[in-house]
């Protein structure tokens, strides 16, 4: 072999890996303009899922409406679905593919109590009045997701892509109820990446604790068991459990003032006796216990439980405690999310029409919020902060410790709402939310494009997560082995409702929009 042919074989070798990595980066952006321009000819399904969705409005642990509809969805598809997962009756696990990496794709599902709204309406005028709505905006999160995952099946079929994606449902993430349990059952245990969605009115992801504006949380009952009697004519017969879940109540106040800043805690009593002449036999109060470490809210859950047994004490009474829901807080990948960030900067904030606008600006006049609209531009990833303040919960926190993540934010809502009531669903069966999930569904697609044809992007993730997030930090379940998810709860709400809520089940055979079947003008504006 003489000397010129053994260096075109070296300079061949040394040039090949340049060469395939040239190939695939093409091939990579060819899938992403398809995947991209796909997701904008489904504009039309995912309204329909968004309208859907709203409509049926179901509270969490009892969204069985809703899984069906989206199960079917998934199934007519090719997905293989597996039902009543983690002993959840309206969880379940929708797969497609096979090998690796498994890319699965999470998003809520659950609405709001009393927070029925007319859509495209900017001021409060209830569906149905009392009832629950999608003040939070869940019912777009599965038409991001689902949206993306069909697209994906249709490219991974269509050029042969190895690979598993995974569709999961947040069920009963306002009661924190389900992915703790999800987590406990091992559904994660085969995933390579999790990329979960949440309605917003910006376009972001974040790694690590992200703003700090995360905590983690116990939601536990407290019942109480006293004596009934006549509250006039033998009150010292009886021996009250209202008494002891209010003696209850002002110690863990007095208490507060000697808890770290960090802390937040918050409760309702959820059963205070039936009449005022019978000494209560029964009561209940169920508090949220946040914090900002493992440590310190598992601190919070023990004192909650003696100050609880020391009302008991107090009142001769007794008292038991059942463990509703629990969340880690949050922490999110790096290197998923900064090629997300990519991704989210490539796809760009939707394009607002005036009416769009104007919807947003009336709202935020009628609740007594800035004025400014929608927003226009994709802010850049930043380094989370380093001094974590707590504030709310969300029970993809358990997760996000078990396998990599990241919660990409996605802009279907408006700004500057109060949250957990009726202005956050203003917008969520509207144009502004059906341009917003269309925009998420290209990132949630894109992303998963980038792991799928990039192993060395999954191993990154993988490094990250055990070197950086859990160097020093490992997973405890607050889950005990008797506890089990509450499945039980709202379901005397929704049996309540339903035959009412039915009336207005949108009808995407008769009508394009829910907007018009509901005869809804939009915007629809005070004068």
């Amino acid at each position: 072999m003489n000397r010129k042919f053994q260096f075109i074989l070296l300079f061949g070798a040394l040039l090949l890996p340049v060469v395939l990595e040239a190939q695939q980066a093409a091939s990579l952006a060819e899938l992403k303009q398809k995947a991209a321009a796909d997701i904008d000819g489904m504009q039309t399904f995912t309204q329909q899922m968004v309208d859907q969705i709203f409509s049926f409005s179901e509270l969490g642990f009892q969204e069985f409406e809703t899984s069906r509809y989206i199960t079917g969805i998934l199934e007519k598809n090719g997905f293989q679905v597996q039902r009543g997962v983690a002993g959840i009756p309206t969880a379940w696990v929708a797969t497609y593919g096979t090998g690796k990496p498994v890319i699965a794709y999470i998003t809520d599902l659950d609405c709001i109590p009393r927070a029925s709204q007319k859509p495209g309406v900017a001021y409060h005028d209830p569906i149905v009045a009392g009832a629950p709505g999608h003040g939070e905006g869940h019912n777009s999160g599965m038409a991001v997701n689902v949206t993306a995952a069909l697209v994906l099946k249709k490219l991974m079929a269509e050029h042969h892509l190895a690979g598993t994606i995974k569709i999961f449902p947040g069920v009963a993430e306002e009661l924190l109820g389900s992915k703790a349990f999800y987590v406990r059952a091992g559904l994660f245990k085969d995933v390579d990446i999790v990329l979960g969605s949440h309605v917003e009115s910006e376009f972001s992801t974040a790694y690590g604790t992200g703003n700090g504006e995360w905590s983690g949380l116990v939601s536990v009952q407290y019942f109480f068991h006293g004596k009934a009697a006549h509250a006039a004519s033998a009150p010292w017969e009886g021996r009250s459990a209202l008494d002891a879940v209010e003696l209850m109540d002002t110690g863990w106040d007095f208490r507060r003032e000697h808890i770290r800043p960090a802390q937040r805690s918050h409760r309702v009593i959820i059963n205070g006796g039936d009449q005022p002449n019978v000494v209560p036999s029964e009561a209940a109060v169920w508090y949220y216990f946040r914090e900002l470490d493992y440590k310190h809210i598992k601190e919070l859950y023990d004192l909650g439980n003696t100050i609880a047994d020391s009302a008991a004490k107090m009142t001769g009474t007794t008292v038991d405690h059942k463990l509703v829901g629990s969340a880690w807080p949050p922490f999110y990948n790096k290197v998923i999310a900064e090629a997300q960030q990519k991704n989210i900067e490539s796809v760009g904030m939707p394009k607002w029409s005036e009416a769009d606008q104007t919807l947003a600006k009336a709202l935020q006049k009628e609740i007594g919020a800035k004025a400014e609209g929608l927003k226009e531009k994709v802010e850049p990833l930043v380094e989370p902060v380093k001094n974590p303040t707590g504030g709310g919960s969300d029970d993809v926190g358990d997760i996000s410790w078990n396998v990599p993540m990241v919660y990409m934010m996605y802009p279907a809502n408006i700004p500057n709402l109060p949250g957990h009531s009726w202005p956050n669903a203003v917008a969520m069966a509207t144009p502004i939310a059906h341009k917003g999930s269309t925009a998420g569904a290209k990132v949630q697609a894109l992303t998963a494009l980038d792991f799928l044809l990039q192993p060395q992007l999954v191993q990154a993730a993988w490094d990250y997560f055990r070197n950086v997030q859990t160097k020093d930090v490992h997973y405890e379940t607050f889950l005990g082995p008797e506890d089990k998810p509450a499945i039980e709860m709202n379901k005397e709400k929704m049996e309540k409702f339903v035959p009412e809520l039915k009336k207005f089940y949108y009808d995407p055979a008769r009508y394009k929009t829910y907007l018009e079947q509901l005869g809804i003008q939009y915007p629809t504006v005070k004068p």
